[in-house]
């Protein structure tokens, strides 16, 4: 079976809006390789995007989920509830952080856990406005594509968002925009627009993902911080693409020294099984009523299975310690390559959450074409990369903190070649 000959019966079955980075249909999947249908083998540096933190098929997660087929897949918690979705709540409660007392929701999606977050927080404060930041991305249901700072793709055509969402400049060095200019656009928001007491929520991410890989700064998170405090808002931090080890600690909150009051997660959680949750403030948490959150599928046997072996696996393989390492020599990499690439703008991004931002050599104007190219000559190489930024102009680098120093050596020659051949073009 060929790739093209499957592309062609997607075209005529799946839905256009759809997206697909590449016409590569997988077939199997060993750590940081991937195999296609016609036996052709890649690096993967996309992870699922950002999912498979633990590698495709970490044996220790199978083996995990092995064991829970064999036992059952599904009842429902809400029906007939079972033991390790419980353990699993105490362990996020014990590991989110915050020194308070937790309590956890899973759900399916990162969109879900947003989703589910916004709603406790409207429900402990009885208020409706909720604060999201310019480029954030938070998911592509109605709330999501709401608090998400991106029209194109993700709001195009899709009529009109969901009321009482506002946002604000996210704070981007490179861009010009401060944590002095991001606090203000809130109290202009609060003078112009918004009575303070009236909003439920401020949601951020503590390293913006599809915007750009901008990191939060630590002043930021503290101004947010003290803001919520201030106003009695709900501050909820998004981890769902900086979580589990990602960043170099286990959340990305903990290098702030900042606890959240509710903290949404997904993507690397279960190693590739759908599982997503929200944890934070018993108090908080707990303002729902009984039936107010859940669904047929949120914590799926499976999914907690898998979720307890990854963060064993994050513990055993001490994968925050090499989430900084493979970063650092990755920055290493791209920065020898900037001295000589007026177009690499900057390299940024704490832990192995690293990307490139690239711009035309006057350092002017975004440069997506250059990056495309970039990432098409990478592809030619069999290597997989990842676009992202509000102008398309970034390369995010989410490679498996797993991955195996050969593969990640090749990966970063692949890279190089594939940057001289793009300039060359």
């Amino acid at each position: 079976m060929l790739n093209a000959e499957i592309a062609a019966r997607r075209q005529t079955t799946i839905a256009r809006g759809v997206g697909m980075q590449t016409q590569i249909y997988a077939a199997k999947a060993r750590n940081a390789e991937v195999w296609d249908v016609e036996g052709t083998r890649y690096i993967d540096f996309a992870a699922g995007i950002a999912v498979v933190n633990t590698g495709h098929c970490h044996p220790k997660i199978m083996e995990a989920v092995k064991t829970q087929v064999e036992a059952f897949t599904h009842t429902c918690h809400q029906v007939l509830p079972y033991e390790n979705y419980i353990a699993l709540g105490e362990r996020l409660n014990a590991l989110v952080p915050g020194d308070f007392d937790k309590r956890t929701t899973f759900v399916t999606t990162g969109a879900e856990a947003v989703e589910n977050a916004i709603k406790i927080a409207r429900a402990h404060t009885g208020r409706n406005a909720v604060i999201a930041f310019g480029g954030g991305f938070h998911g592509r249901t109605f709330m999501g594509m709401s608090l998400t700072g991106k029209v194109q793709p993700y709001k195009a055509g899709f009529g009109a968002m969901m009321p009482d969402v506002f946002h604000v400049p996210f704070p981007i060095a490179l861009y010009g925009q401060s944590t002095e200019d991001a606090m203000a656009g809130i109290e202009k928001l609060f003078k112009a627009d918004l009575d303070p007491s009236r909003v439920a929520a401020i949601i951020f991410e503590p390293v913006q993902g599809e915007g750009g890989f901008n990191p939060a700064p630590t002043e930021f998170v503290r101004a947010v911080r003290e803001l919520c405090d201030k106003h009695g808002i709900v501050m909820i931090a998004d981890e769902i693409q900086t979580g589990f080890a990602r960043t170099g600690t286990l959340f990305a909150m903990e290098q702030h020294g900042i606890a959240a009051d509710l903290v949404t997660m997904a993507k690397g959680l279960a190693g590739g099984l759908p599982l997503a949750a929200v944890t934070g403030r018993a108090e908080i948490m707990d303002a729902a009523n009984p039936g107010g959150l859940g669904g047929t599928y949120g914590g799926n046997p499976l999914g907690i299975a898998a979720a307890h072996a990854v963060l064993d696996v994050i513990e055993e393989e001490n994968l925050c310690d090499r989430a900084n390492e493979l970063g650092s020599r990755l920055r290493q990499r791209l920065e020898s390559i900037r001295a000589t690439t007026p177009e690499l703008a900057e390299v940024r991004g704490p832990g192995f959450m690293v990307a490139a931002e690239f711009t035309t050599a006057d350092g002017k104007a975004p440069n997506a074409d250059l990056v495309n190219r970039i990432r098409t000559e990478a592809l030619e190489r069999k290597l997989i990369l990842l676009t992202c930024g509000v102008n398309g102009n970034v390369i995010r680098f989410l490679a498996p903190l797993t991955i195996d120093e050969g593969h990640f050596a090749e990966a970063l020659d692949i890279l190089e070649e594939s940057i001289t051949a793009a300039k060359a073009a």
